[in-house]
C-alpha cells in the first residue's frame, strides 16, 4: 500500500471514529439519566432504554463515569461535568453538559445528619457536614487509607472533643471535593484513635461556601 493511500485510509478511519463518537454523544444528550439503585461504590442507572451497573471509576458505553457512590447518592461525570444524583433522580444529559458555571453541591439529610460522598486527594470518602468542626477531621484509619503520612508531615496538637482532650496531627489536604466544589490545600486534622467514625467536613472547607437549607436539602455554593 502506498504512503498516500495509507494516509487516506487512516484519515477515513479517523473521520468514521469521530462520527461514531459524535453520534454517541448526541444520543446521550437526547436521553435522560435515571438512577435506579444506589450502593456502596456502585450505582445502577438507566440512560434512555439502556441499563448499566457501574462501580467507582467505571464508565458506561455512553461516556458516563461513576466518581463516588453510597446508599444515599452518586456522583456521575459526563462531558467533563460532575453531578450528584439521588435515588430516582433523573436529568437530561444536555442540561448537565450545559450546566451553569457556578460550582455547587447538594447534600440530603439522613436521620438529621447531612452525609455526602466526596473525594479527598482524589479518593472516594463519606463526609459528614459539621459546622462545629473547625477542620476537615478524620481518624487514623481513614488517614492511612487515604495515604496520608500524618506522623511525618503533620504538626502535633490537641483538640477538645465530647470525650475530652485528644491528640491530633494538623495536616494539609491536597484536594477536597464535594459535588462540583473542589478546594485545594485544605486544612485538616487526624485524630488519635478511631473517632470520628465518619470524616467531618468542617469549617476549613465550609467557610468557602454559601449554605442554604431547603427542607431536607442542604445546598452548598462556592463563594466568589
Amino acid at each position: 500500500m502506498s504512503a498516500t493511500r495509507q494516509y487516506h485510509r487512516i484519515k477515513l478511519l479517523s473521520l468514521m471514529l469521530a462520527g461514531v463518537m459524535a453520534c454517541g454523544t448526541s444520543w446521550v444528550l437526547a436521553n435522560d439519566i435515571l438512577v435506579l439503585g444506589l450502593f456502596k461504590d456502585m450505582v445502577i442507572l438507566k440512560v434512555g432504554d439502556a441499563q448499566h451497573k457501574l462501580r467507582v471509576g467505571e464508565t458506561s458505553s455512553e461516556g458516563i463515569k461513576l466518581i463516588a457512590a453510597d446508599s444515599d447518592e452518586a456522583i456521575l461525570e459526563f462531558g467533563g461535568v460532575q453531578q450528584t444524583y439521588t435515588l430516582g433522580m433523573h436529568q437530561n444529559a444536555r442540561s448537565l453538559v450545559q450546566k451553569k458555571t457556578v460550582s455547587e453541591a447538594r447534600v440530603w439529610s439522613s436521620g438529621g445528619m447531612y452525609l455526602t460522598a466526596g473525594l479527598i486527594n482524589g479518593l472516594p470518602v463519606d463526609l459528614l457536614v459539621d459546622t462545629g468542626a473547625s477542620l476537615v477531621a478524620m481518624n487514623m484509619t481513614d488517614a492511612k487509607r487515604l495515604g496520608i503520612n500524618y506522623r511525618y508531615t503533620g504538626k502535633r496538637g490537641v483538640a477538645r472533643t465530647a470525650s475530652g482532650m485528644v491528640n491530633t496531627w494538623l495536616i494539609k489536604l491536597k484536594t477536597v471535593k464535594v459535588g462540583d466544589i473542589e478546594l485545594h490545600n485544605v486544612e485538616g486534622a487526624v485524630v488519635e484513635g478511631q473517632g470520628p467514625s465518619t470524616i467531618l467536613l468542617g469549617m476549613s472547607f465550609l467557610k468557602h461556601v454559601k449554605m442554604q437549607r431547603e427542607g431536607n436539602l442542604l445546598q452548598l455554593q462556592l463563594k466568589h
